[in-house]
């Protein structure tokens, strides 16, 4: 079953870019991809750029909004994520523990939808 394990975190709870802590946490990071690649779960994962980047978009009576910002006004923001393929939740919620921001933020796991099963 693959899963979608969110990153969330509080800009201002992680470490300062360049800084020694910085990096350990990339290194943290870098270890959690090489484990799950290693392990052949991982499908895919990347980081995303600050929410100061983001667009947001809704359709109401037929025409198209859109707004700066993510939708969501949270304390944490979204900053990443990974698919991963694994038999079951449990083994998720492995994987999602090795992962840096789990530390001082959130990371959501949640299964993908399977809107084609096999033999179908």
């Amino acid at each position: 079953m693959k899963y979608m394990l969110l990153i969330y975190g509080a800009p201002e709870a992680e470490p300062a870019f360049g800084t020694p802590a910085f990096g350990e946490m990339m290194a943290g990071y870098a270890a959690a991809s090489a484990r799950m690649q290693g392990d052949g779960v991982l499908c895919s994962g990347e980081g995303l750029q600050g929410v100061e980047t983001a667009t947001s978009l809704r359709l109401r009576g037929g025409k198209v909004e859109t707004m700066d910002g993510p939708f969501a006004t949270t304390k944490e923001h979204l900053g990443g994520y990974y698919v991963i393929d694994v038999p079951d939740l449990d083994a998720a919620l492995k994987y999602a523990a090795m992962i840096p921001s789990a530390g001082y933020g959130t990371v959501e796991v949640r299964p993908l939808m399977d809107y084609n099963p096999a033999g179908n």
